[in-house]
């Protein structure tokens, strides 16, 4: 998807970044399970945060050492299977999908055909997630549909852009029968998928000044956005505070710590690498330490 939501790892204690670590590895191993091979391109760390909210407070991490293409003579400690690993790797091959045929649609032929390509090649995986979370799907066809009308229409409000996007990851969270647990998850990922939108459209603003896209911002700072460059970060800062106390209603067992550190240290990490321009550099040391773990 997106890849901006990640931990502060300095921060994090051995045993977090152990069940972390393992957890995404059982990600990767739940999307080659579920839909072969190649599934596991679609791995990253955002759906990793989506496995940890979605696991049920007394779901604790188990780790077993399992052969990984990426360490085949050691292996890797990866969690093992449960049921939170599997619609997060259900609600992943969805939201991909439609992100790659969003692309088609918003590209013109020659710049959308690897979009193209790749939501050919995973149409029969798609088939298969979508019977297995048809709310979902749905619920995720339809946010990005309205989405691209409000784009085609140069919608100058932010607030409408970003609510398609974080009304998908809300619906990420089934229903539990936990008013409490599910109005909690609901609204932790509501916030954050609204802040994934601003601060991805924020990444992209010279991109879509460039191909002539839409944009939030260009749209609703017609004299530049980087004037109002403060306005948007508190527009930022305002979403991750109401995540932070969604995250304050619930208990999310033993992933609390990493939830947390994700909120209140990793993401503000990565806008602010966002806004100062040093993203990409981060984003290919993050790569870079993941390769090298795996060794």
């Amino acid at each position: 998807m997106f890849g901006y939501v990640l931990p502060l790892r300095g921060e994090l204690k051995v045993r977090e970044l152990e069940a972390y670590q393992g957890l995404y590895c059982g990600l990767c191993h739940t999307l080659g399970r579920r839909y072969g091979f190649f599934a596991r391109w679609l791995l990253n760390y955002d759906f990793t945060f989506l496995a940890m909210v979605l696991a049920p407070a007394s779901d604790r991490p188990e780790l077993r050492r399992r052969r990984c293409v990426a360490c085949p003579l050691r292996g890797k400690r990866v969690c093992t299977p449960r049921e939170s690993l599997d619609l997060a790797a259900d609600e992943s091959l969805v939201l991909t999908y439609w992100k790659l045929r969003d692309a088609v649609e918003d590209s013109s032929f020659l710049r959308g055909l690897p979009a193209r390509f790749f939501a050919l090649f995973f149409r029969p995986a798609y088939r298969k997630a979508e019977g297995r979370c048809p709310g979902f799907a749905r619920q995720t066809a339809a946010c990005l549909g309205e989405l691209r009308a409000l784009e085609s229409q140069g919608i100058a409000s932010m607030d409408r852009a970003a609510d398609t996007f974080a009304r998908i990851l809300r619906a990420a969270a089934p229903i539990t029968g936990d008013p409490v647990r599910d109005r909690a998850a609901e609204q932790l990922l509501y916030h954050v998928g609204r802040w994934i939108y601003l601060l991805d459209a924020w990444d992209d603003l010279e991109e879509d000044r460039r191909l002539g896209g839409y944009n939030p911002y260009a749209a609703r700072f017609p004299d530049g956005p980087e004037a109002h460059r403060e306005e948007v970060r508190l527009t930022l800062r305002h979403s991750l505070n109401l995540a932070v106390s969604a995250c304050n209603l619930t208990d999310f067992g033993p992933w609390n710590g990493l939830i947390w550190n994700i909120l209140c240290l990793g993401l503000p990490m990565v806008e602010e690498a966002v806004f100062t321009g040093q993203w990409r550099q981060l984003k290919k040391k993050t790569g870079r330490n993941r390769h090298e773990r795996s060794l």
